[in-house]
């Protein structure tokens, strides 16, 4: 049966200065364990500690820059690019940029806190 949902909870976010997460499926909006769709707005020199999550990230970059840092490569992710960063992968985000970012991020499963494995700050 077809679910609708009038509108998306914002969730706590990690990094500074905060940035906005509007969950629209997952875990806390839908209930939803098997993905997570989330629309991010992160303001300028916001970062976030590095994490190695058990989920796949798939990132749509619609405004602004977003950085996406690995063990192998610092990606700079522009409006109309995507990038996928596999489960078990290190990766650091963060928006250098002086204009901030817009993107959304699919998450597989669900995002959740018990699973992004964020390194001590």
């Amino acid at each position: 049966m077809a679910r609708l949902f009038a509108a998306s909870t914002v969730i706590p976010a990690a990094g500074q200065p905060p940035k906005i997460i509007e969950e629209f499926i997952g875990r806390v909006n839908s209930a939803t364990s098997k993905l997570s769709i989330a629309k991010m707005t992160s303001p300028s020199g916001w970062r976030e500690q590095g994490q190695t999550p058990e989920f796949d990230e798939f990132t749509v970059v619609l405004r602004g820059q977003l950085q996406v840092e690995t063990r192998d490569a610092v990606h700079q992710v522009s409006a109309g690019q995507a990038i996928i960063v596999n489960a078990g992968e290190w990766v650091r985000y963060s928006t250098p940029d002086a204009a901030g970012a817009e993107y959304i991020a699919v998450c597989l499963p669900a995002f959740s806190p018990d699973t992004v494995h964020r390194d001590d700050q």
